[in-house]
């Protein structure tokens, strides 16, 4: 207790005397309302973490899964093979503004969560004001959700922003009843379902959250809820025809997921809820330091909860429990990254709940805390994890990719004198190969270049495999030998960073000049 006062003491005393190197954190405060704090604190944000990424990966290519997604965008269309064609709409539009190199996809990717926080910071801002909207942002820049999770800018991270817009448009929704509110939240929820299917237990969550408050008769006797599912179903259906005409694709990708029994669910439901245990665990522990013996108040202040928060926890249960029993009743996976971008409830629910004022000498705390460890990473751990990367290589081979493309694009033209349309073998390696070769070829063999929009040609085609990959060297060769005449080269290729020579390998490569005619 006496420690307590004495914590008190000097929070009171630092807001009366603050010390000079706090001022300057002072008048960023007073900005909040003004309009310029928060914008600020989110171009800094991308500033840091954008560094960061482009620190910590030299000398590497991009994630596999950002390969992927960009290969997707080359082409507009309504659905792509493996996932809802958001996050292929996404880059396309940004490689059609930004140039097609590393740093600009993980501005994209920081770009994006600065856009899912300014958006947490829409529904923050309709229970609180001043310095509890900023308390909201740096806790969430806490969980490893905005940084690491955002920096594989695919169909998971695309929801960091989808979710809570549309969280905000059902909100404003579901208190005004007014078709334009209405419309919005049946467009930003279609919007989520574009982005990836798990967001059906976001929309899930909107209706239970509707049926469990206590002013759901007012909004089902309203036309706002029957006007959002129009709106929604209208916004989703050319990909629903999209669905139709291609097999529900994506949705046969997905189901490769459900094939877990009880056992294998249950766990995999514990360390769901563990892993995003986990992920709070840096805010919960801050939070707890900053409320201290006010904690005590956490159970009646959630009990008391205002209409609107009241709806967002609803909605916080439905987006934790609902993928749980689904996971047990259809032994589905359920990794814990898949329900990131959902934390922002939590925070949200908590933070806007307290009825006490939080003091700036907390508040300043908590942003000297998120800007070191934004500008400790930026400045000691990314050029450690780049020279550990050059050493001992990634399991998916990024260190290689660039060395890789360009290699296999010279050899191809050595051979055909033409530029290369079409790359498979292993995934990592194609889709490295699609974006960092000159020719930028199509993603697949001709006979399945088609499901990346992209033209099929008949020009030949490149087979890339890692020596050490049995598997993928055999179907290369069966495929090169039954396709036509071929050529099997192997190469070395070594990673190097700053010109600090690091690993090696050995890549295979089969080489289609001449494929049969069908």
């Amino acid at each position: 207790m006496f420690h307590e006062f004495a914590f008190s003491t000097v929070a009171e005393r630092s807001d009366s005397h603050p010390a000079a190197w706090r001022i300057p954190f002072l008048r960023w405060l007073d900005g909040i309302e003004a309009g310029w704090a928060v914008p600020l604190l989110l171009a800094c944000f991308v500033a840091v973490w954008t560094a960061y990424l482009s620190i910590a990966y030299a000398g590497a290519g991009l994630h596999p899964d950002v390969l992927e997604t960009w290969t997707f965008g080359r082409q507009f269309a309504w659905g792509y093979d493996k996932h809802p064609p958001l996050m292929g709409w996404i880059a396309g539009a940004w490689t059609a503004v930004f140039p097609l190199s590393d740093w600009s996809f993980h501005l994209m990717a920081m770009t994006n969560a600065a856009l899912a926080l300014w958006c947490v910071d829409l529904v923050s801002r309709r229970f609180v004001t001043g310095d509890k909207r900023v308390i909201v942002l740096l806790l969430l820049m806490l969980t490893p959700a905005y940084q690491f999770h955002a920096q594989r800018f695919n169909a998971n991270s695309v929801q960091l922003a989808t979710w809570p817009l549309a969280t905000y448009c059902f909100l404003r929704a579901f208190e005004t009843r007014t078709l334009p509110w209405a419309a919005a939240a049946g467009l930003t929820t279609a919007l989520a379902l574009l982005g990836k299917y798990y967001s059906i237990f976001l929309v899930m969550s909107f209706a239970f959250a509707a049926m469990a408050h206590p002013q759901r008769r007012a909004y089902f006797t309203s036309a706002s809820p029957w006007i959002s599912g129009v709106v929604g179903l209208a916004a989703l259906s050319m990909h629903l025809d999209w669905l139709v005409a291609n097999d529900a694709a994506p949705i046969q990708y997905a189901l490769l997921h459900a094939r877990s029994n009880l056992s294998t669910s249950l766990r995999d439901s514990l360390f769901f809820l563990l892993g995003l245990a986990a992920a709070m665990a840096v805010p919960a522990a801050t939070w707890l330091i900053v409320a201290g013996a006010r904690i005590r108040y956490f159970s009646t202040e959630m009990a008391t909860l205002n209409d609107g928060l009241r709806l967002l926890s609803y909605i916080a249960i439905g987006t934790l429990g609902l993928p749980v029993i689904n996971a047990l009743v259809m032994g589905t996976d359920l990794p814990s990254l898949w329900a990131l971008q959902g934390l922002f409830l939590l925070v949200v629910i908590v933070v806007c709940g307290a009825s006490y004022r939080i003091a700036r000498f907390h508040t300043v705390n908590i942003a000297v805390l998120t800007a070191g460890i934004a500008v400790m990473a930026a400045a000691v751990a990314a050029p450690l994890h780049a020279f550990y990367r050059n050493k001992h290589g990634y399991e998916e081979g990024r260190t290689f990719y660039q060395q890789t493309a360009r290699e296999a694009t010279r050899q191809w033209r050595e051979l055909t004198g033409k530029p290369l349309e079409h790359v498979g073998g292993t995934e990592s390696l194609a889709l490295a190969t699609t974006f960092y070769s000159a020719d930028h070829p199509a993603y697949g063999l001709p006979t399945t270049a088609h499901q990346t929009g992209a033209d099929s040609g008949s020009g030949g085609w490149i087979s890339l495999c890692f020596r050490d990959q049995a598997d993928c060297i055999g179907a290369a060769e069966a495929a090169a030998a039954g396709s036509g005449n071929y050529v099997k080269r192997e190469f070395a290729v070594q990673a190097r960073l700053l010109g600090w020579t690091g690993c090696t390998r050995t890549v295979v490569a089969f080489l289609v000049t001449r494929p049969k005619e069908p």
